[in-house]
Parts: C-alpha cells; sequence; structure tokens
C-alpha cells in the first residue's frame, strides 16, 4: 500500500475522521448501555427495572460484555472473508442500532433479544474499524501509531458523553430515555458513516483474503444456518420453551472459553512448528495472556459491585446552591457518572504515560513485557484495598464520601494504562509472525475470560450483604498481588526468556 499525502483530519487521512466519529458514537452507545445493565437489572418492578439477584444481573453482566469480545472473532472473519471492513462496520452499526432501539422501546420484555442485537453487532463492527485505522496509512507512513492513538481519544471521548447522558436521564427521566440515548448516539454515528465513508481507503472495502466460488457459497450457507440456529434458540426461550439460568450458564462458558484458549494455545505451540526463540516467546505471551484475564476480571467491576457501591453506599447528595443543582435541578449526583473519572483519567495520563516508558528506554531502564503487566495488576489490586477500606465504613451503616470511589478508579485507570497497551503491543512482538492475526484473536479470549468471571464475582457484591464487602474486596486484592508475584517471579527466573535474544527480555 503506498503512502496516503493525505493530511485533512489533523495531518492524518480523511479515512481517520469518519472512523474516528463512528467509533466515537458507537462507544457512546456501548458504554452508555452497559453502565445501565447491572442497575436496571436489579431495580425492583416497582421502579420498572426487572428485579434480578446480584448474582443473576451480575452473570449476565459479564455473559453480555463476553459475548461482545468473543463474537469479534467470528465479525473478523466474516470481514476477512466475505463482505470486507467497510460493509461490517455498516451491517454491525445497523445491528446495534436495532438492539438498542429495542431496549427503548419494551425494556421488559424484549431486554435480552436487545442485548444480543447489540453484541452481535458490536463484535461484527468493533475489530474492523479497529483494523480500518491502520488500512488508511501507507506501509512506512510515520503517522500510523500517533493516528491509533488520536482515534483511542475519540473512544474516551465517547465514553464520556455516555456516561454524562444517560446518568443524566436516567436519573430525572427514567430508564427508557436513557437506553434511548444509546440508540440516538448510534443513529448519529451511523448517518456520519454514511456521508462520508467515501473518504476511506479502497484497502478498507475489499475482504482482505476472500472466498471464491464454491467456497464462498459453502461459507454464506454456513452463516444462514448459524444465523437460523441462533434466531430459533432466541424465540424458544423468549416463549419459554428453553430454561437458561444465567449463574450456571455464565459458570460453563467461562470453562468452554478457558479451554478454547488452552487447546489454541497449545495447537500453536507444539504443532505450528516454532523455532526455539519462537516458543520462548510464546512462554513470555502466555504469562502476558494470564495477566490480562486477571487484569480484566477485577478492572471489569465497574459496571457492576462497583456500580451498585455508588448507588447504595456512596454519599451523592449535592450541596445546596452548587453548580449542578442551581443550573440542572439535580440534587444528587447520578450513580453512572463515577465511571466517566476512568474515562478523563485516561486522558489525562495517557501523554504522560507513553512519554514515561521513552524516557525510561532512554535511561536504560526497559521492564519486560510481563513485569509491565505484573505491576498493572497490583496497582489495580490497591484499588481494590482502597474499596476495602471503604466497605468497612458502609458495613457499619454509613455513606462513604465520593472521593473512595474516585480514588480507586484513578487507580485501576493507572493500572490499565500500565497493562492494556502493553498486552497489544506484547501480541504483535512476541507472536510468531505467521500465526500473528490467530495470536490476536486467541488473546481477545482473555478479554472475555476476564470479563466472565467479573460478572460471576460481582454477584457476591450483594448490597443487602454489606457485611460481607470488606473481605471479598480484600480476597479480589490479594488473589491479584499473588497472580502479580508469580508471574513477576517467572518473568525473572526462567532461563527461556533470558536466552530468547529479543529486545523485551520478557
Amino acid at each position: 500500500m503506498k503512502p496516503s499525502n493525505d493530511t485533512s483530519f489533523f495531518g492524518h487521512p480523511g479515512g481517520l475522521r469518519t472512523l474516528f466519529f463512528t467509533e466515537m458514537w458507537e462507544r457512546m452507545s456501548y458504554y452508555g448501555m452497559r453502565a445501565l445493565l447491572v442497575l436496571f437489572m436489579t431495580a425492583s418492578l416497582q421502579t420498572q427495572g426487572l428485579g434480578f439477584t446480584v448474582a443473576t444481573a451480575g452473570a449476565i453482566y459479564g455473559l453480555y460484555t463476553g459475548a461482545v469480545y468473543f463474537l469479534g472473532l467470528p465479525g473478523g472473519w466474516l470481514a476477512d472473508r466475505l463482505i470486507g471492513g467497510k460493509k461490517a462496520v455498516w451491517y454491525g452499526g445497523i445491528i446495534i442500532f436495532a438492539g438498542h432501539v429495542v431496549l427503548a422501546i419494551d425494556l421488559q420484555n424484549l431486554f435480552f433479544v436487545g442485548l444480543i442485537l447489540v453484541a452481535s453487532g458490536t463484535g461484527l463492527l468493533k475489530p474492523n474499524i479497529s483494523a480500518m485505522v491502520g488500512q488508511q496509512y501507507g506501509d512506512d507512513d510515520g503517522r500510523r501509531d500517533s493516528g491509533y492513538a488520536l482515534y483511542y481519544m475519540g473512544i474516551n471521548i465517547g465514553s464520556l458523553i455516555a456516561y454524562l447522558v444517560t446518568g443524566y436521564l436516567q436519573e430525572n427521566w427514567g430508564w427508557h430515555y436513557a437506553f434511548g440515548a444509546a440508540a440516538i448516539g448510534m443513529a448519529i454515528g451511523l448517518i456520519q458513516y454514511y456521508f462520508s465513508n467515501r473518504s476511506l481507503s479502497p484497502d478498507s472495502v475489499a475482504p482482505a483474503n476472500p472466498y471464491q466460488g464454491a467456497a464462498r457459497q459453502r461459507a454464506w450457507m454456513g452463516v444462514y444456518g448459524v444465523l437460523a440456529i441462533a434466531a430459533a434458540v432466541i424465540v424458544l426461550a423468549h416463549m419459554g420453551t428453553i430454561v437458561i439460568e444465567p449463574v450456571a450458564l455464565a459458570q460453563q462458558v467461562a470453562v468452554v472459553f478457558t479451554v478454547i484458549f488452552f487447546l489454541y494455545f497449545g495447537f500453536i505451540y507444539f504443532k505450528g512448528q516454532l523455532s526455539d526463540n519462537e516458543k520462548k516467546r510464546m512462554w513470555a505471551l502466555f504469562l502476558v495472556c494470564v495477566a490480562s484475564a486477571c487484569f480484566w476480571s477485577g478492572f471489569e467491576q465497574a459496571g457492576s459491585s462497583l456500580n451498585l457501591f455508588a448507588q447504595n453506599y456512596t454519599d451523592r447528595v449535592l450541596e445546596s446552591g452548587s453548580l449542578l443543582t442551581s443550573w440542572f435541578g439535580m440534587d444528587a449526583i447520578p450513580t453512572v457518572w463515577f465511571q466517566l473519572s476512568n474515562s478523563l483519567f485516561i486522558i489525562i495520563l495517557s501523554p504522560f504515560f507513553a512519554a514515561l516508558w521513552i524516557n525510561l528506554a532512554k535511561r536504560m531502564i526497559d521492564p519486560s513485557y510481563t513485569i509491565k503487566c505484573a505491576v498493572g495488576i497490583v496497582i489495580m489490586a490497591s484499588g481494590f484495598l482502597v474499596m476495602f477500606m471503604a466497605s468497612q465504613y458502609a458495613a457499619q451503616g454509613l455513606k462513604v464520601a465520593p472521593m473512595w470511589l474516585v480514588t480507586t478508579y484513578f487507580l485501576h485507570t493507572v493500572g490499565e494504562l500500565c497493562l492494556s497497551p502493553v498486552a497489544l503491543s506484547a501480541v504483535s512482538k512476541l507472536s510468531p509472525k505467521r500465526f500473528a492475526g490467530q495470536m490476536m484473536g486467541v488473546f481477545v479470549l482473555t478479554y472475555s475470560i476476564g470479563n466472565i468471571i467479573a460478572g460471576l464475582l460481582s454477584g457476591n457484591f450483594d448490597p443487602e450483604k454489606v457485611e460481607q464487602m470488606p473481605d471479598l474486596y480484600l480476597q479480589i486484592a490479594l488473589f491479584s498481588i499473588a497472580i502479580a508475584i508469580v508471574i513477576g517471579l517467572m518473568s525473572f527466573k526462567s532461563r527461556f526468556w533470558e536466552k530468547a535474544g529479543i529486545e523485551e527480555k520478557a
């Protein structure tokens, strides 16, 4: 691919503008709805919620967020083999929009139908729009990394808008308006994508490695077959013919995803005809994957247990005469607004961390991938130590100050910045080149595993049993620290990576 001379979007190709705003509005719809899920499911029937137990709501939350990442695997396959990235993003956005509309119209009766549509559409849109960002640049275009940084900023702007809008609407107007705002956000993203997608690179349009002839027909028949089976299961479940127990299903899915991870990873390691150096790098990559699953199982408490803590045990009352009270008539901080701390801290801290790694490298201090991931887990765990102390006050019947949660989100964000971009870089650099795409898919499974475990863990944080919360937060913190120590020790002690001959020395 030739370098692009287009500099129409802050010095970047015009196609990045299209992807930036599409992803910004899609993330607004995704995070806006995600922030409401556990709150809505655990709300009583009298307040137009679903009245689910915390355990059931947590399991459904974990299944939903885990499915979003898992469905990115077939979503990427569809784009690469059949329809191309441009159509994948368009059709994925339409499916997401349809899901949000279903939720806004009939939350009580069509809740699961809406979730399935949003998860399916996100699985089609999310991996392909991320890949399309890179396709806007030539192979030797030095703007690529800064382009992804700009694109990542769009994600966080979208999440900020999501929390502000849906949080306000949920507290002051009700559930239907809050879920409806997510539909409007996706609609705006689709409209601007439709009118501006002509600026996308030609590489974004056609499938990268398309099936031809009979193979293409068989692939489409398989797709139609899967869709028909999925539709039948949805209809039967909605009619009550199939009864699904969410907690048991989440446990089974977590086991299945974990088995798939080990089998695929093992197949590449033992049957991929790897060299000795490639096998040593694969061991380092395995530790990164373990760190990733552990981290996200803790980090994703943001939308579940921490969300419930904000609602039930945080002093959200605003002083009379405050800006929000005077201008917007609000008497309390919306529960969802605490989650926007993560987006704000990412926007503020990302440049600092980018400079930190560069300056450490200049001083010949270059921690390995696994050490950086271990540090990220420890910092995340320290956030739960903060919650351990906060929940002790809550167990005494007190409302805690907002700064406890804000501090926790700050520490979780610092941990995220230590681990998340580092882990992605590790996958791209440590994977055997001929298996790079497949290894990224295997790595994405760690997101799914972590999210489902997060949902199962959050089911233990029942607001009716607040006396148990301190011990639960402490257990998560200590277990995470133990995992980080094991990963760190294995990285230091094992001669596999010491002699790998790679600059990361992981």
